[in-house]
């Protein structure tokens, strides 16, 4: 990844499309979850309604069994009793919905949170691999971590809020309405002034939200980047541009973060404050009211001691809400912001799998006649439809032939040109070249993680266009430079290559990538455990891993790409001497900058530029005194 992309954020670039997004999200929400949020919403109405029930109750408490008491010689309590009773009854009701509708939430947003990481994961293996090639490991990550949790406290607490205070404030506003039209009015100028504010301190918080985000995504992947790289850090000491590098992501992050918080913080105290002088104008004006009208019971104006302290509870009620609200609409705009960069992963393009044409286990009678084996056997087939409709086998032999392939990377200047290549079965082809010069382009195109721009490329006579990718994958055995270990034992790892196999052949692949002595040397053999992409293991050691998991897979067809790269001389020679054994009567494909490894090849073909300058065999190729010629005597190196 360049690195130049970390410092890349887009301070005016908010999310694409809020509201699509979060209908795409309520979709995921709905589709498992219809009845249970049908529950929610019923229990978020009971909240409601002892919230406004509650509020009402005041005037009744107030004006008829509070103020009857007052200076009442023998005063008799047993319907103020009552009444708290009832009072108290709604309240337990709200409680307890309140917590059943919370739990219920919770299982709802860690169920769909489960969903989106399971099928991001899913998702991924479709992806080609250009996706991976462009974007930060970390960054993708990120999605599965920051990205998500910002997802659950919207689930499980910001939408059923809003939800809750969008029925409290319908309910009191009525009330408030049936109590008293000056005082409501008063209050809804009051909430009017809110909501303008509110909007202001979102619509000045939500672009940094959007923006830390993807700063937090940013620093992840440059994080993820650096632990990878260490040994190169320090090896080069690299630690000072590094430290320099992180700061200025961490710097975007801080600066987003801050600025994104610094506005949403201020929207509680602003709401709070505007609430306390609602709350106060409403006491004065209905103190006025009451003292003015407490002889007229029919006037409009009309206000009492127990409706003033009932409106002042609705007032609190109404309020209250509109300031949570905005506060929620903060967690709701990052997390908007969060699931906009998950749906973005799954609405990647998938691979694209065109191939018809499949690998089966074959059987050949005695008349050379080929068939589907119902078991498994030593011998493959290419299955596929001939033009009539009739099925047809043909025996997979690793006859792999480039015809004048051209081909350059997405966003890139053409990378290989007029490309021909003739391996036929059983050959062992080695390519020779600078770096960049299309080698492992070569190797790419042959397996199809990208498809050539022009010319052809054939597998037995079939176009591999036309071969489905999993079939023509698993034909395939592949060492690559960078080895790949996973979190399991060394059984497990070399049996990657052949999920079937058996521990015997597990124990064959690794004699014959001479890794069996090693192995046998570990504390727990084959069943010792490894994490970490093997770090535990020399990079030697991992190799010969790789090695013997390509082994176990017995395809005809290996690729080896810079195999012995990280190899010792010593060990060299011995996987030398396995892989010449792995390598007999198979179609090889070799990558090596050290030429004693591919002296015995078949065909060395040198390549400059994307361009195939010289071809032949070893002995021939010096003969010839050209480029090859001068790298095996040292006169040339390569870059």
């Amino acid at each position: 990844m360049n690195r130049g992309q970390h410092r890349i954020i887009d301070k005016k670039k908010g999310a694409k499309n809020p509201i699509k997004t979060l209908r795409k999200l309520l979709g995921y929400i709905f589709k498992d979850y219809k009845w249970s949020l049908l529950l929610v919403c019923v229990l978020i109405i009971i909240v409601a309604a002892t919230t406004t029930i509650n509020a009402l109750f005041l005037e009744v408490l107030v004006d008829d069994y509070i103020r009857p008491l007052i200076g009442t010689v023998e005063p008799v309590y047993t319907g103020l009793i009552t009444v708290i009773l009832i009072m108290m009854s709604i309240y337990i009701g709200g409680i307890i919905s309140t917590y059943i509708f919370n739990i219920i939430m919770v299982k709802v947003s860690q169920g769909t949170l489960k969903k989106l990481r399971d099928e991001m994961f899913v998702k991924m293996q479709s992806l080609p691999i250009n996706y991976f090639d462009t974007t930060s490991h970390g960054d993708i990550m990120s999605r599965y971590t920051n990205d998500t949790e910002t997802l659950r406290q919207m689930i499980s607490q910001s939408l059923p809020q809003i939800f809750r205070f969008s029925i409290t404030l319908l309910m009191v506003f009525v009330s408030m309405l049936v109590n008293n039209l000056l005082l409501t009015l008063i209050v809804v100028l009051f909430v009017i002034f809110m909501i303008f504010a509110s909007k202001f301190i979102a619509k000045k918080s939500g672009k940094y939200f959007v923006n830390q985000q993807r700063a937090l995504g940013k620093l992840n992947g440059y994080i993820e980047e650096m632990i990878h790289g260490q040994k190169v850090i320090k090896v080069f000491n690299h630690e000072e541009t590094a430290k320099n590098e992180f700061e200025i992501l961490s710097e975007n992050l801080r600066e987003n973060a801050a600025n994104a918080n610094k506005h949403a913080n201020t929207m509680m105290p602003v709401m709070h404050n505007i609430g306390l002088l609602q709350f106060s104008a409403i006491a004065i004006i209905g103190a006025i009211l009451a003292l003015t009208f407490k002889d007229n019971a029919e006037h409009l104006l009309y206000m009492s001691v127990g409706k003033l302290v009932s409106f002042l509870q609705l007032s609190r009620s109404f309020t209250n809400p509109i300031s949570q609200m905005a506060q929620q609409l903060n967690s709701i705009v990052m997390a908007l912001a969060g699931a906009e960069r998950i749906f973005e992963l799954l609405d990647q393009a998938e691979e694209i799998d065109d191939g018809f044409v499949t690998l089966v286990n074959a059987n050949v009678d005695s008349n050379g006649i080929i068939s589907e084996a119902d078991h498994i056997t030593d011998i493959w087939a290419w299955k596929y439809s001939s033009e009539n409709g009739d099925v047809e086998y043909r025996l997979l032999k690793g006859d792999i032939r480039f015809y004048d392939v051209d081909f350059a990377y997405p966003t890139s200047e053409m990378i290989l040109h007029d490309v021909s290549i003739y391996a036929e079965p059983g050959q062992k082809l080695a390519f020779v070249g600078a770096t960049g010069a299309g080698k492992t382009t070569i190797t790419n195109l042959i397996n199809r993680f990208y498809d050539i721009a022009d010319g052809k490329i054939s597998y037995d006579g079939i176009n591999i266009n036309t071969i489905k990718k999993s079939s023509l994958r698993s034909s395939l055995g592949i060492v690559l430079q960078d080895t790949s270990l996973f979190t399991g034992t060394v059984m497990e790892n070399i049996r990657y290559g052949k999920l079937d196999a058996t521990d015997e052949d597990v124990y064959k692949a690794a004699r014959l990538a001479n890794a069996d002595e090693f192995i046998r040397r570990l504390p727990e053999g084959y069943n010792t455990i490894l994490t970490g992409d093997g770090g535990n293991l020399s990079q030697g050691q991992r190799q010969l891993l790789s090695i013997a998991r390509a082994a176990v897979s017995n395809a005809p067809v290996m690729i080896l790409d810079e195999a012995t790269s990280s190899i010792d001389t010593r060990t060299e020679k011995l996987v030398q001497k396995g892989t010449d054994e792995l390598m007999k009567g198979r179609t090889v494909f070799v990558i090596a900058h050290r030429l004693s490894t591919i002296m015995n090849s078949d065909v060395i073909m040198v390549l400059d530029q994307g361009r195939i300058v010289e071809r032949g065999s070893h002995d021939k190729l010096i003969e010839k005194q050209g480029i090859y010629y001068q790298l095996y005597t040292g006169a040339f190196e390569l870059e």
